[in-house]
């Protein structure tokens, strides 16, 4: 699919943030997303240019947690930042300004193609309705369509142009459908995003001992593949050439429920990340309006010489 340059910024009165009355605020922070990274990241990575800025511009295969825990601060903040998510916004639109190029079939790309940037932003709205409908309480066909209208909203806050955006929820199914069927493509991002085989212990298995996560990550590996085939459309599964069972339909069920039940177990304050714990603590009055946003820690930074590129979120802490 050949890839304009990018549009200018639909210019407008200052878009509207999400707030705590959104079911986006509900569940788009909430770390049971991260069950949903490899998802979210083949899913991203099958459109042809964006798999090719990621082969061509990005390190993510070597610092898979570090690039995943830093860029939720700055994405998450587009959702919960309130007064300065349009701020935020801004910010991660110019991380994007120089990943462009030419693949290798020789179609140009450009990350702020708008609709190459919004395929990204319908993945994490698709990823916030399958945290609530597959992994949370369900949800109704009324529900689904307020987390359409709030992805709009969410999507205005880019200042992106609004041509690529489906009019409504009915709409976004078939272009969903249309770009599983037509667009997206089995490329060497997609499957390395999906080999974890060999993957590093994340951070909240720091203290495991080594040999006892080699002998974990390869099942651990098989699970998380299973269940990423089960969540991915029955085109992607086609593309990719993954078979899918009605026993496994109902095994990945009993699953999403084991997860929705166990979750309520989790305290409140637990279950969020933490820049959007942060949101949710300042409309508590927890915190003050202008109070700073709430930073990615040290560990999870760019390579020291990499840290001033412009690609990259990269705070001083």
């Amino acid at each position: 699919m050949p890839s304009r340059e990018p549009e200018e910024p639909e210019q407008g009165a200052e878009p509207e943030p999400l707030g705590p009355e959104t079911l986006t605020w509900r569940f788009f922070g909430d770390w049971r997303g991260v069950l949903l990274a490899p998802w979210a990241g083949a899913m991203q990575n099958m459109h042809p240019g964006l798999g090719a800025g990621v082969e061509e511009h990005s390190r993510f295969f070597e610092e898979r947690w570090e690039r995943l825990f830093r860029s939720l601060y700055p994405i998450g903040g587009v959702v919960y930042d309130g007064p300065r998510a349009a701020r935020t916004a801004r910010e991660v639109r110019g991380y994007h300004h120089t990943i462009k190029g030419v693949d290798r079939h020789g179609r140009p790309y450009h990350a702020l193609d708008p609709d190459t940037f919004y395929w990204a932003h319908s993945t994490f709205f698709m990823l916030t309705v399958l945290v609530a409908d597959r992994f949370g309480p369900g949800l109704s066909e009324a529900q689904k369509r307020q987390l359409f209208e709030e992805h709009v909203r969410w999507w205005r806050m880019y200042g992106m142009s609004m041509r690529p955006v489906p009019r409504d929820w009915e709409a976004f199914q078939a272009y969903w459908e249309r770009m599983a069927r037509e667009v997206l493509e089995d490329n060497k991002a997609t499957r390395d995003v999906l080999d974890v085989r060999y993957i590093a212990k994340p951070p909240a298995l720091r203290r495991m001992p080594d040999v006892v996560w080699r002998l974990l990550r390869g099942p651990q590996a098989r699970f998380t593949l299973w269940y990423t085939v089960g969540l991915f459309p029955p085109a992607v599964r086609e593309r990719l050439g993954y078979r899918w069972t009605v026993r496994d339909e109902r095994r990945l069920r009993r699953f999403g429920k084991l997860v929705h039940h166990a979750w309520k177990l989790v305290p409140r304050s637990r279950r969020f990340h933490p820049r959007a714990r942060a949101g949710w603590e300042r409309e508590a009055g927890l915190h003050a309006a202008g109070a700073p946003a709430v930073e990615t820690p040290a560990r999870n930074l760019p390579l020291p010489e990499e840290r001033d590129w412009p690609q990259h979120y990269s705070p001083r802490v």
